[in-house]
């Protein structure tokens, strides 16, 4: 059986060969491109590691009531830029003055009773006992009319910096209390970058220490002085507070958030510019020079900072990667100085 169906076979190797397609011809060249690149170096930088923070005014205060009081004007709004001393707002003083007027009249009444008993205790006509109550009465109706008259005071509220009101709280006819926050301001010629900063970070910060802060990706990198750091954790972010003085700078408002760089050492892997990377989907490349041709490279990146790209792995020391110019893989290059 098994030479009968030989032929059969032989036939069919015969007819397949017959119609097997030629092979494709090899694929045209692609022209030669010109490219920069630079050479991989390892060598020692200094790393960090970043902390979110905000910005905010290191002089603020909510303006409150001494007194209690219906609101009688309100003379501030949100935006609007107070001087030191300037009115803000005004207590409604009907009552006090009430109190300063029956103070007034008891102070008089008892200025009349310490003079008509005064000769009298020279002539020992009234016990020396009789004079010191009357004397004691006066002294009495005197503080009764400073208390009033301080508390008069207390009506017209007024700002204790220069400064901007930043929030408005209660408004005329509302009903003013001491503790009960009225309005809110703060001083933008002062600022502070606060943070959390978790506790594995915390022993690389040391006061008036200087460090790096990046308010938006566009911004220039200005320079923070350490001014407090809290001294307890917070048992619930198990983070310390931490504040940092910025020096004044365009653009830099309170409420702006940012980035502190905190320093935990160094590394020896090496840094590329941002744009040579490229991703596609989970996977990031750069483009390697190797006799002179491309060749696209799969890489690990770290942290980025200041348009430069940390490479965990996938690059070696002395390699070319194209850093200006694009090439495919296996494309030759033409390298430029």
């Amino acid at each position: 059986m098994i030479l009968r169906s030989a032929p059969v076979f032989v036939f069919a190797l015969l007819v397949s060969s017959c119609h097997r397609p030629e092979e494709a011809s090899p694929a045209q060249e692609l022209p030669t491109v010109p490219v920069r690149v630079s050479n991989i170096e390892i060598k020692p930088h200094a790393t960090s590691e970043d902390v979110v923070g905000t910005v905010r005014a290191k002089l603020a205060a909510r303006v409150e009531s001494k007194i209690n009081g219906r609101i009688a004007q309100l003379l501030a709004a949100p935006g609007q830029v107070v001087k030191s001393g300037e009115l803000l707002l005004v207590i409604d003083a009907a009552e006090i003055q009430a109190k300063l007027e029956q103070a007034n009249a008891m102070l008089a009444q008892a200025q009349k009773d310490f003079d008509r008993l005064k000769p009298l205790l020279a002539s020992n006509a009234i016990s020396r006992q009789d004079f010191d109550a009357a004397d004691a009465r006066l002294r009495v109706a005197k503080s009764s009319v400073a208390e009033a008259e301080t508390m008069l005071g207390y009506i017209k509220i007024t700002a204790s910096f220069d400064g901007v009101i930043t929030r408005k709280i209660a408004d005329v006819g509302d009903f003013a209390m001491p503790g009960k926050p009225l309005l809110e301001m703060e001083s933008p010629a002062v600022l502070r970058f606060e943070a959390d900063v978790p506790e594995a970070l915390i022993e690389h910060i040391k006061l008036n220490a200087t460090l790096p802060v990046k308010l938006n990706p566009a911004a220039a990198v200005i320079s923070g002085r350490v001014a407090e750091i809290a001294p307890i954790t917070d048992p619930g972010s198990r983070t310390f507070l931490v504040k940092l003085d910025l020096p004044q700078a365009p653009g830099v408002r309170a409420g702006q958030f940012g980035r502190v760089q905190v320093p935990v050492g160094s590394s020896n892997t090496p840094l590329v510019p941002a744009a040579s990377v490229s991703v596609n989907g989970q996977m990031e490349f750069v483009t390697v020079v190797s006799n002179g041709r491309a060749h696209l490279r799969i890489v690990k990146s770290g942290r980025r900072d200041d348009g430069k790209v940390e490479i965990i792995s996938g690059l070696d020391a002395g390699e070319q990667i194209i850093i200006e110019g694009m090439a495919k893989d296996g494309q030759r290059v033409e390298v430029k100085p």
